[in-house]
């Protein structure tokens, strides 16, 4: 089974179980500036967890690309991405434990024919807060599961997703890796032989502000499964690059570098992973830079550039990119746009190296070792590789303080996780009181620079709030003067001491761009939308009128004074400006 298949057959299978299919999220999430990228399914389902109604229903399915920087450092073993893609299905409010269960273990069994005796559970072993899970121990007896088939697992629970919501036990579905192996009659999780291919969360509770939980109105399901790792596994391959997302990649390397997979497995999938994973960021709107996602995208492709030097290979990113356009030709890649940018990137890269290498004379001219602290330098600030410090330091017959330069590297690993953790736990979609504010805030905003700078092609390009702050990014040529911004504060202002009513109603897509309602440039929406509208009744006219999610107050007497602090350039073509509400 390929991967056309695999998701052929998974969305088949739910849509006949009743949901409705809606389409992936951008890698960028919207109004969240908690993670850069979207990083799961049930990312962008967020407020629909948390209880505002979908329009779709309460039962969906999808697949969704996904975007993991945790791991770039760990990329070159045989199941390591940092792009995946995720099938996923949602439960909100409808069925619960035992149906969501059985049906991941019917497709599991009966459309993927993954035998019984390779097949393993895991579950949430309870702790002081929460009793463990006895009803999915239960149902998955029922279904055939030995007992020895089941481990108990104190991480076994997901979420709140920031410090209070939607949270619960999980519960994990394993596959016996090995060919020609019998599986052991009992599960160990500590065995690397057993693969995570599926895991139900079962959001039953709420987290209180004081650390408290309480059973949940609404009780969720949120089934994740990788799609790489399943292929690999129906197909008994024991190395994921060997399956069909990848092997034209390889191949394509191997045909630039005449060089085998064989012998070259680390650097092959490096350079396979961070192109791919590297069209998709480009062809989601984002550029190489020093800045967030940015970074993290200028970082795979140097990166792949590096492991490309120890093939042998240079200028070559744009032709790997080449077979990823194939592969996935149901996503309409911006072909163009990606080869323009990594051979963009190539060639700066180039040049940096070039005055990594000028750094690199300097520090050996007198010194007869390059520190650790040296080698991480030149690795940070010039993307030396340290085999590639140590090439040059053989060349001279200069040393390299590898250990040093291990210490220093963890040192920056475990200060990056604790960031992405705490950026993490700071909260998906913040939805208090203050963001509702904002995000209510923006559309007013979207339609105030229409108004005020008599342009109707401005449309949003992006948008990010926390609870201090909104950031609106829109397309037009030029910087706006300061009568223009005071135009705009008043022409909100203006709305906000009307006190307006803001009102959510449900339509089909095509109606709701009929009626003149927003959307955002470049998103992909369910053919049943949320438009939310900001009304004047005296006029009667609307003021605002949006697809979107939400949340957002019920009257926009509740923002209190709009202000401007800052309107900038975000990229060409495209002004951003950040606001407050005071």
């Amino acid at each position: 089974m390929d991967r056309k298949e695999l998701i052929k057959k998974y969305l088949e299978f739910f849509k006949e179980k009743s949901h409705k299919e809606i389409p992936g999220a951008s890698l960028v999430p919207e109004n969240d500036p908690t993670v850069l990228f979207t990083t799961a399914g049930m990312h962008p389902l967020v407020p629909f967890l948390s209880g505002i109604k979908h329009p779709l229903g309460k039962k969906l399915v999808n697949v969704q690309r996904c975007i993991r920087t945790g791991d770039i450092d760990e990329v070159g073993d045989s199941f390591h991405h940092t792009f995946f893609e995720m099938l996923g299905n949602w439960s909100l409010g409808s069925y619960w434990k035992e149906e969501a269960i059985k049906m991941t273990f019917e497709f599991h069994t009966k459309i993927l024919k993954i035998p019984l005796e390779r097949y393993a559970v895991s579950i949430f072993a309870g702790n002081k807060n929460v009793q463990r899970d006895e009803e999915s121990v239960k149902i998955w007896k029922e279904l055939g599961i030995s007992k020895e088939r089941i481990a108990f697992l104190d991480d076994n629970w997901w979420g709140p997703a920031g410090r209070t919501g939607p949270c619960g036990p999980d519960t994990e579905m394993f596959y016996w890796k090995p060919n020609g192996k019998k599986a052991p009659k009992k599960y160990n999780p500590k065995d690397e032989n057993w693969v995570e291919i599926g895991n139900d969360v079962l959001m039953e509770y709420i987290k209180n502000e004081n650390g408290s939980y309480a059973p949940a109105k609404q009780k969720n399901i949120d089934f994740g499964g990788g799609v790489e790792r399943t292929v690999a596994i129906l197909n008994g391959l024991e190395d994921n690059y060997l399956a069909d997302m990848w092997a034209p990649i390889i191949k394509k390397i191997e045909e630039i570098s005449k060089k085998s997979y064989k012998e070259n497995e680390k650097a092959m999938r490096i350079i396979a992973d961070h192109v791919k994973a590297a069209a998709f960021i480009i062809s989601d709107g984002v550029t190489p830079s020093n800045m967030e996602r940015g970074y993290v995208l200028r970082r795979l492709i140097r990166r792949a550039i590096r492991y490309g030097r120890n093939l042998g290979i240079e200028k070559f990113t744009s032709k790997v990119a080449e077979p990823v356009f194939k592969i996935y030709s149901d996503y309409k890649l911006n072909k163009e746009k990606i080869k323009e940018e990594l051979e963009k990137e190539e060639r700066k890269f180039g040049e940096t190296l070039e005055s990594g290498v000028k750094r690199f004379e300097k520090l050996t001219k007198e010194n007869k070792i390059i520190t650790g602290k040296e080698a991480f330098f030149l690795y940070q600030s010039y993307g030396f590789p340290i085999e590639l410090t140590k090439e040059f330091g053989e060349e001279k017959g200069i040393e390299v303080d590898e250990k040093e330069y291990e210490k220093e590297l963890k040192k920056h690993q475990e200060l990056s996780k604790t960031a992405s953790a705490g950026k993490f736990k700071s909260g998906l979609l913040d939805h208090s009181e203050k963001t509702e504010k904002l995000h209510t805030a923006t559309h007013l905003l979207n339609e105030a620079l229409r108004q005020v700078l008599n342009d109707k092609s401005i449309v949003q390009r992006g948008s990010n709030i926390t609870p201090e702050r909104l950031r609106f990014d829109f397309n037009f040529e030029r910087k706006l003067t300061e009568l223009e911004k005071k135009k705009i504060e008043e022409w909100v202002n203006d709305k906000i001491g009307k006190n307006l009513p803001v009102k959510r109603e449900e339509m089909n897509l095509k109606e709701a761009i009929k009626s003149g309602a927003q959307s955002e440039f470049g998103a992909k929406y369910p053919e049943k939308v949320s438009v939310y509208n900001v009304y004047d009744e005296k006029s009667k006219k609307y003021v605002s009128k949006e697809i979107c999610t939400g949340p957002h107050v019920k009257r926009t007497g509740e923002l209190g004074k709009f202000k401007i602090i800052k309107e900038e350039s975000s990229s060409a073509g495209v002004r951003r400006i950040k606001a407050v509400l005071e």
